[in-house]
């Protein structure tokens, strides 16, 4: 959908709410300079009697006005709720139902929650704020608070020192048809694995230098990918050794390695992390439908992953969390639940249930109507907690399926940290390997980022920019 912006230049809010309410179209701004074409709408920001106006209108001539507090400019940030809300009003009639996150289009809706407690709303006062002045749904207003206060929590009790890290492997046996993330398809890429782990290797004593000298105390280590478990024994055991040779762990708390896919797991492995410390792991069926799995390129079975999850609980005491994807092409509403039964039966202490996010302009074709009902997902929610997990995380997608989210449930005391601190930025996470983005998270909100060469290749090739990434962290950490 074409739409214009009169009076303003505030892109993001009237864009997002478009991808998130129209996601199968495109959207493209023009300029009113040249006149209205198609099918438009148009946001515009206007004077009124004593105060703004935010006015949407659309092709159809019908029109949806919001007023402004007196004394608000069109400087303020807080103007972009209120010609989002103009715009999410003028378009709600024309939906088959309203979008169960109403008029939210970030990605961290606990955050949202977290800021409203911060200001000294209760629990109650932030629910009636996410239903009165976002319009979401009751079962999502309940969500995002519990989240909200989860998050809130861990970041009370987060140090001035406290740092977790990630370790990104980003190769994978074979790459799924759905996946966006930067990934090597290890038939074609395996060559790179080995210079990769010893690049690594060498940015894992850098890191060890730079935390050291400013005294920082890791409180969890996270290694995900990709598949991490693509790494041979010897890889793996080399990787744990020297992130117990390099860095401090007196202070950690929590150890996680993504061993997602049964086909790269052996119980020499699963014994290697646990000497070395791992403590949570990962299985990720993703879906127990044989067709869907072959589908969408996983290389394993359901009942592989089965045999994977019990030889994982006959090898270590480790805390296991499994991952679900609702919505994945092919799938239905009763394969989905039937996948959720499944996984809960085995009795993880994680159980995450995503909601596909789509790539751009892709069909989702889950179903006999392509579409992932918000009612199919809270049946699913219903299912998890009826076994005693409890939602801790939450976080939403461009694109994703439904307009719903991702949502990750655990059995009291087993919630995983890094999750928290990373997904809801109240921390500061380092992170290593290519693709790395370390997030160092200041008092007034401000977040600075350092990354590290996107792709493997360059990672392995461009030791001097790994330097000059741990030499910008250290003077960061110095100061901050």
């Amino acid at each position: 959908m074409r739409f214009y912006l009169i009076g303003h230049e505030r892109i993001n809010p009237i864009l997002q709410l478009l991808i998130c309410l129209y996601p199968d179209e495109e959207h493209a701004q023009g300029d009113p300079a040249e006149g209205f074409e198609g099918e438009y709408v148009i946001s515009e920001l206007r004077a009124g009697e004593g105060h703004l106006v935010a006015e949407a209108r659309d092709y159809r001539g019908n029109v949806h006005t919001v007023d402004c507090p007196a004394g608000m400019t069109a400087e303020d940030p807080a103007m972009n709720e209120y010609v989002r809300r103009a715009m999410y009003h003028l378009l709600l009639p024309m939906l088959e139902e309203p979008p169960v996150w109403g008029m939210l289009t970030g990605v961290k809706p606990a955050k949202l929650v977290r800021n409203l407690l911060a200001r000294g709303m209760t629990p109650a006062e932030a629910s009636e704020s996410l239903r009165a002045d976002y319009y979401v749904s009751d079962k999502r207003t309940r969500l995002a608070v519990r989240a909200g206060a989860v998050s809130q929590d861990y970041k009370n009790k987060i140090g001035t020192k406290d740092i977790d890290l990630y370790i990104g492997i980003p190769f994978c046996p074979a790459k799924c048809s759905y996946c966006s993330f930067v990934s090597n398809d290890v038939r074609s890429w395996g060559h790179m694995v080995e210079p990769y782990v010893q690049a690594l290797l060498r940015e894992v004593e850098g890191m060890g230098r730079v935390l050291g000298q400013t005294g920082r105390e890791i409180r969890s280590i996270y290694i995900g990918g990709g598949t991490p478990s693509i790494l041979s024994e010897d890889q793996l055991a080399r990787l744990l050794d020297g992130i117990h040779g390099h860095f401090d762990l007196s202070h950690l708390e929590e150890f996680t390695l993504e061993a997602g896919r049964p086909e790269t797991i052996t119980a020499e492995k699963l014994r290697i992390a646990q000497q070395g410390g791992v403590g949570r792991i990962s299985i990720n069926p993703q879906t127990m439908n044989e067709e869907v799995l072959r589908g969408v390129g996983r290389l394993h079975s359901a009942q592989d992953i089965i045999d994977c999850y019990r030889m994982a609980r006959e090898v270590g005491d480790f805390q296991i969390n499994m991952d679900l994807i609702a919505g994945l092409p092919g799938d239905d509403d009763h394969s989905l639940i039937s996948s959720v039964e499944q996984v809960v039966a085995l009795d993880p202490d994680n159980v995450t249930l995503h909601c596909m996010a789509r790539k751009r302009g892709a069909p989702l074709r889950f179903g006999k109507t392509g579409t992932l009902a918000a009612e199919t997902v809270d049946r699913c929610h219903e299912i998890i907690g009826s076994h005693g997990y409890v939602p801790y995380y939450l976080y939403r997608q461009k694109y994703i399926a439904g307009g719903l989210e991702n949502v990750g449930f655990a059995k009291p005391g087993t919630e995983c940290r890094y999750n928290v601190v990373m997904m809801e930025e109240i921390g500061d996470v380092a992170a290593l390997g290519s693709g790395g983005v370390t997030k160092l998270v200041y008092p007034d909100g401000h977040i600075e980022r350092i990354t590290n060469p996107k792709y493997p290749i360059e990672y392995i090739q461009g030791p001097e920019k790994i330097d000059q990434s741990l030499s910008k962290l250290l003077k960061a950490l110095e100061n901050h």
